[in-house]
């Protein structure tokens, strides 16, 4: 999944009084239940429904759930770190405490940056203006990408998907403000709406940035007209999860040669790369992309370009620009009311700028070694469970089970924070918002493109440490639990273990089956794209699978609007058979040790599945809900807990489910996978 942190600095900052902020109740509440429900007819809402009854969704989310109650409690600790390190002005140049502080306060300081206006885009605003002829376009688009700044297209350097100990440059699909292509091609009623709200938007950004509202509304049209040539070239998300289709290893011959139109070797050299391969992510969009190239006339892609810039930058800049990005973003394509309070949302960029740094200082806070200990304890007796349940597979050969054993055996595991923590080797300024953000965004980048030709470096997260989330890298192979999602409700070392093994060893067993699922399965243990299956196990695999998809596509969350079973397919695998390797793991748990006494009425392996249930318990907007019906790999929370527990004997026989109840579902249609 991308399921996705001195001593004497203590004192200084006040952490003692975050003491009654990191508190929890251990285990489960059972004022958190509703037993007027039949656990066996919904589970989701027998262990959910006191909660659900009980809380709402705050004006400034368009969620609020389990997630989002941790993070609101990381938050708080990040904020009483943020307004100390910024109060002091005394910091050594360069130290981390100095670096934090000073970007907090510079996002802080709305004087500043109201004083400045639009100054900051001045040079990138000269550059797009100078742009009169298409052959200009490669050098420009070069130039904005440098600096952290989408449009068209992206470029990165990462692990080669084929050659796991080497770098490559990838170059993937973009260029759209929506969230996805469908909001341009389909023609229901909310897409259409989505998309006339979207071009009054765009026009009202022009307005801001001095446009009189005849000639905004005028570039607004072409906006939506360019980007929608670009959402009818590109992938879907369901072919985009397909890592075999993505992978296009090309020389940049080859992509001159198969994208014409576009100066790709300008390009390139603009940017400072110069490699023979790279791969070329959907081959019929880059060449869609060098047709619109040439074709496009220069001052339709000065206004395109325009427009990225502001809608890139507007919560850089003065509050009416990130006023009307959140009515848009926020209210109309989400649903939320209110925008976060300026605080919160500096908050999450200082925390994406320099992550590692506030990650030092939150995790003397939040994290302590016990905890370490205790959730590495947990990984390993659930690689345990994993292996022994490969072993015991019936649709599985020996040949395979032994390539699978391999893989999981050489699983890298990231617990916390970082052993090697990452350096930010660019300027913060106590004055700067706009001038920090951007030179940690060109920092960022050519620390990415420096990585070609080099060792790969395993040390890397993908995360920050406060961040409530947790990852597998396949081309790593490595499970990683960031420091945030180490907390209640996840992960308490005061509650029983079949709570913590049904919340956290769910998340662990999760991201162990990420190694096996439709997509993880294609990469070998070395992180290499690369079969290890039998034709006739990965047959048999796939027809489990299918009826993963049938489950899922039965699901209709909102009126009208399907789970979309291809697209949360890795994630659905995922769910049903880390819950199915956290149970065994929680039983293996118990060897030789007296049965636990029952805890509020509920036994062992009650309190597991309910302590399961408890971290996908949410409230979502409609909007929000439809927005990520289009968008999410992953499912919505209800059908997060009973879609896996549908599948699971282990879970009728704990609440003794009957053939016919909705929580047991036929055998013949239950995908037994792991």
């Amino acid at each position: 999944m991308t399921f996705l942190f001195r001593a004497s600095l203590g004192l200084c900052l006040g952490f003692a009084s975050l003491a009654t902020v990191a508190q929890s109740k251990p285990g489960l509440d059972p004022v958190n239940l509703d037993t007027t429900v039949q656990p066996c007819e919904d589970f989701y809402a027998f262990a959910n429904g006191g909660w659900l009854k009980a809380h709402s969704i705050p004006a400034d989310k368009p969620r609020y759930g389990a997630f989002e109650e941790l993070s609101e409690r990381n938050r708080a600790i990040l904020k009483t770190i943020l307004e100390g390190t910024s109060a002091k002005t005394t910091w050594p140049k360069g130290s981390i405490e100095q670096k934090v502080g000073d970007f907090y306060a510079s996002g802080m300081d709305e004087r500043a940056i109201e004083r400045r206006g639009l100054a900051p885009l001045k040079p990138a605003l000269a550059a797009i203006e100078g742009l009169h002829d298409a052959k200009q376009l490669p050098a420009l688009l070069a130039s904005l990408h440098g600096q952290g700044l989408p449009a068209g297209f992206s470029f990165h350097v990462r692990q080669d998907a084929k050659a796991s100990t080497q770098y490559l440059g990838y170059l993937n699909q973009g260029g759209t403000g929506l969230p996805d292509r469908d909001y341009y091609l389909k023609e229901d009623a909310r897409s259409r709406d989505i998309r006339a709200k979207y071009e009054l938007h765009v026009a009202k950004m022009f307005e801001l940035a001095g446009d009189g509202p005849a000639l905004a509304a005028v570039r607004a049209k072409v906006v939506l007209g360019l980007e929608t040539r670009l959402a009818q070239a590109q992938w879907t998300r369901v072919e985009l999860r397909n890592p075999q289709k993505t992978y296009n290893k090309r020389t940049l011959d080859q992509v001159a040669a198969e994208a014409p139109g576009f100066d790709w070797k300008g390009y390139f050299k603009t940017r400072g790369v110069q490699q023979a391969d790279l791969s070329m992510g959907q081959p019929s969009f880059f060449q869609a992309f060098g047709k619109l190239a040439a074709e496009v006339p220069a001052p339709q892609w000065r206004t395109y370009l325009r427009w990225h810039l502001l809608n890139a930058t507007a919560g850089l800049l003065p509050k009416a620009f990130g006023d009307e990005s959140f009515a848009f973003h926020g209210r109309t394509l989400n649903g939320t009311p209110e925008q976060e309070p300026r605080a919160k949302r500096v908050e999450a960029v200082t925390d994406g700028t320099l992550g590692e740094a506030l990650g030092q200082l939150y995790v003397k806070v939040a994290f302590p070694p016990e905890a370490k200990a205790k959730v590495l304890e947990m990984i390993e007796i659930l690689r345990i469970a994993l292996r022994e349940r490969i072993t015991r597979l019936d649709w599985m050969g020996a040949d395979t089970k032994q390539q699978a054993i391999k893989k999981l055996n050489a699983f890298g595991v990231k617990i916390g924070y970082p052993d090697k923590w990452k350096t930010y080797a660019f300027e913060v300024k106590r004055d700067d918002y706009f001038g920090n953000v951007r030179r940690s965004a060109t920092f960022r980048i050519h620390e990415n493109l420096a990585k070609l030709g080099k060792p790969i470096d395993r040390t890397e997260w993908g995360m920050t440490p406060p961040t409530v989330n947790a990852y597998y890298n396949p081309t790593m192979n490595e499970i990683v639990f960031p420091a945030g999602i180490l907390q209640p409700p996840f992960f308490d070392p005061k509650a029983d273990d079949a709570v913590n093994y049904g919340s956290l060893g769910f998340v662990i067993g999760h991201e162990m089956t990420h190694g096996f699922d439709d997509s993880g399965s294609q990469f070998d243990a070395e992180g290499n794209l690369k079969n290890w299956w039998t034709e006739a196990d990965k047959k048999a695999y796939e027809a489990r699978t299918d009826l993963v998809v049938k489950q899922y596509e039965a699901y209709e969350p909102l009126k009208g609007e399907h789970v979309n079973g291809k697209l949360t397919l890795g994630e659905n695998i995922a769910d049903i058979g880390g819950l199915k390797i956290a149970f065994a793991a929680y039983q293996n748990s118990l060897k030789g040790k007296a049965i636990p006494e029952p805890i509020d009425g509920f036994t062992g392996p009650q309190r597991f599945f309910l302590g399961a249930a408890t971290v996908w318990r949410n409230h979502i907007r409609e909007a929000a809900l439809a927005v990520r019906l289009k968008t999410d790999p992953h499912s919505p929370g209800r059908e997060r807990v009973n879609g896996p527990l549908s599948n699971l004997p282990e879970f009728y026989e704990a609440f003794g489910c009957k053939d016919g109840q909705p929580m047991k579902r036929d055998e013949q249609v239950r995908p037994a996978i792991w």
